[in-house]
Formats: structure tokens, C-alpha cells, sequence
């Protein structure tokens, strides 16, 4: 099983900021493969289904951002379920200018809370996530305090930016499910100078 997860805060309060974007995505897969609808699952939000072949289940953490690795353990207890191929971890990325996105197969939580829960509960920093940026456009104009920025609401033209990514991103996630993270990156991850 493949195991594709969100990172976001519970609460319509944070529904349209820039944290919550790996919800979209989640919310996005879970339409476009048709998926049952999402119900409550321990600490999560969870929506299973098959993408071809392959079982998928797409998770939402309810834990808040810090703890959201907790809803990985029912998984780390599978014995032929590996992080290391089976788990997709969505996530913003304040450091990628809006509008881009990268793969990577390993690598440290590089400050993002979210990042740092998920490696304190597989107890590796190899597992694939997708970070999207979420960069201001402005000349990387100074965000200021990053908590209040991360958790600030998208602009009309920011939102409509990453929502017009949703079907390359999912074309991405399915590669990665079929093919690996390796040719996931080689495909989809951009040099900076290449825009």
C-alpha cells in the first residue's frame, strides 16, 4: 500500500493558509481517483482506494502540524510496508519560490515541524516528499515571522497559482507510485534556472 500524507492543521481556521497546501493536494488526489470520501481514522482524516493496480491510502493528519508523524504508526507495525517506498509526504516549503515544486528522497525536516514529526516517528529521514513552494512572488520580499506567515491565507492569485498545479502534481505522485522517487525527480525537478 502506498501511503500518500497531507501535512496541514485541523480547524477552518487554517483551511485556506499556506501550511495547509499538502490538504489540497490530498483533497485533490481523492477527487480526481474517486475515492470514497474521507472518514476519521484514530488521528487522521483517511480515504482509500486503488490508482491502477496499486492500493492507496491518502491521509490528513488532525494532530496539528508538530505531531503529525503519529499517524504513521499503525503503518511502521506492517511487515512489508516500507517508508522508504511507500510513504509520500506533502508538504509547503517556504524556501521554493510559489509555483515550483521538488522531490526528494531523503534529506533533514530543514526546519519544518511537520518534517521533523514524521522523521521522529519512522526514525529516518529517508522517506520521498514533495515540497511546494510557497515563496512570496515579490523579489522574495522578507516574510517576516515565519510561524505567522506560514499561517497567513494565500492571496486570490496565489491560491489560483497552486491550484493550477493540482493535475500536474498528481500526474507526478502517480509516476512516483508506479516508478519510484528517483524517476519522479529525474521527470519533474526543475535547475532553478531553468523557468
Amino acid at each position: 500500500m502506498r501511503v500518500v500524507v497531507g501535512l496541514g492543521n485541523p480547524g477552518r481556521e487554517y483551511d485556506q493558509t499556506r501550511h495547509n497546501v499538502g490538504w489540497w493536494v490530498v483533497d485533490h488526489l481523492a477527487d480526481v481517483w474517486r475515492f470514497d470520501g474521507w472518514r476519521k481514522d484514530g488521528e487522521a482524516r483517511v480515504a482509500t482506494g486503488s490508482v491502477g493496480s496499486v492500493k492507496v491510502r491518502l491521509i490528513k493528519p488532525l494532530t496539528y502540524m508538530n505531531l503529525s508523524g503519529a499517524v504513521l504508526r499503525p503503518y511502521l507495525r506492517r511487515p512489508f510496508w516500507s517508508a522508504a517506498t511507500d510513504l509520500m509526504i506533502v508538504v509547503d516549503e517556504v524556501a521554493l519560490p510559489l509555483g515550483r515544486y521538488r522531490f526528494r528522497a531523503k534529506g533533514s525536516a530543514g526546519g519544518h515541524n511537520g518534517r521533523k514529526s514524521i522523521e521522529r516517528a519512522i526514525g529516518s529521514q529517508d522517506y520521498a516528499r514533495l515540497r511546494i513552494g510557497i515563496e512570496p512572488r515579490e523579489e522574495r520580499r522578507r516574510v517576516g515571522d515565519l510561524s505567522d506567515f506560514v499561517l497567513s491565507a494565500f492571496g486570490k492569485i496565489e491560491r489560483e497559482e497552486i491550484r493550477g498545479l493540482l493535475p500536474q502534481l498528481t500526474g507526478a505522485i502517480e509516476l512516483w507510485m508506479r516508478e519510484g522517487i528517483e524517476r519522479a525527480m529525474n521527470e519533474h525537478n526543475r535547475p532553478p534556472d531553468a523557468e
